[in-house]
């Protein structure tokens, strides 16, 4: 295209060649110009509008402004049922942790009587009407109660437990000697020294000198000396008035005053004291009162059986 350029009387003129790319630069660059005018136009003119007060512009900006707000609300209103649902699906999951809970209370030997009154079942039930602000705020607060009564609650199960664990295990429930060869019984029997009846009133446990002994249960050594009857005799405490004695011992291994735990190693068999030949002389004696051991030891075997059942089946 060519422009010819001339001025008011003819004397001068220039030509001007535009090529297509020009001419597109030409009218991108006129395009963004009468845009950029007509905004600071709009903008001059509708703030001039609103500031005067002139008629129909102070309208125009209450539905901009009602618009923008009921976008903001809408937002907040959708972020708010989110939330309500959120909680009405934690109160359910409280509610099945509650159902849980007394099951094993009642695993655990715990009265009903004890159990707390449940609290905050149920879910939010999402109608037509939405929840407030302050509505959400108390339920939050009501689950933080429940939370916290079920940390309570779920606290004592849990040393309820505990402590019928650790009586289990301050029960003389394992065997002294591992796979011994069991000779005298607890009962009557013909003495080996004087060959009349007799009370033995444990089990002996044969074996070679030097096999471990192990305690039969957690406890506190009370007794760690030779006597004449007994040879190297230890005795250990277990609480609630039950007492073990290994008797005939070769070597003892715990001292007076040491606290074992279940299964630790405290002596060797031998053959000290009053005895035919190595071997362990095993009691219990409950307040006082000897007792047959093999009822402890049995009740150990058949505690064993049921969690290796237990287990196969998983």
């Amino acid at each position: 295209m060519h422009i010819i350029i001339t001025d008011a009387w003819m004397a001068k003129s220039r030509p001007v060649h535009l090529s297509g790319l020009r001419l597109l630069l030409a009218g991108i660059a006129l395009s963004i110009a009468i845009f950029i005018a007509g905004m600071a136009l709009y903008r001059w003119v509708f703030l001039t509008g609103v500031q005067q007060g002139w008629p129909g512009f102070t309208t125009i900006a209450n539905l901009t402004g009602q618009s923008d707000a009921h976008t903001k609300d809408r937002y907040v209103r959708e972020n708010l049922d989110a939330l309500a649902k959120r909680i009405g699906e934690l109160q359910g999951k409280i509610a099945q942790i509650e159902v849980l809970s007394q099951r094993v209370a009642g695993l655990a030997g715990i009265a009903a009587k004890d159990i707390p009154p449940p609290l905050g079942k149920g879910g939010v039930l999402l109608e037509d009407k939405s929840f407030t602000v302050a509505q959400l705020d108390q339920l939050l607060n009501n689950l933080d109660q429940v939370s916290d009564t079920k940390n309570d609650y779920l606290t004592v199960v849990e040393t309820t437990l505990f402590e019928q664990k650790l009586r289990k295990m301050m029960l003389p429930t394992q065997h002294p000697v591992a796979n011994a060869t069991l000779g005298s019984r607890f009962g009557w029997r013909i003495d080996p020294f004087t060959g009349r009846s007799a009370l033995h009133a444990g089990l002996d446990f044969a074996g070679v000198q030097g096999t471990p002994i192990v305690a039969a249960a957690g406890g506190v050594v009370v007794t760690q000396e030779y006597q004449s009857a007994y040879g190297n005799v230890i005795e250990i405490d277990h609480g609630n008035d039950v007492v073990t004695r290994y008797a005939h011992m070769h070597t003892m291994l715990a001292k007076k005053g040491d606290l074992v735990k279940r299964g630790q190693k405290i002596g060797e068999i031998g053959s000290t004291g009053r005895s035919t030949g190595p071997h362990l002389h095993f009691e219990v004696s409950v307040q006082g009162q000897l007792q047959d051991p093999m009822r402890f030891l049995a009740a150990g075997d058949k505690a064993s059986a049921s969690s290796a059942i237990a287990h196969a089946k998983k």
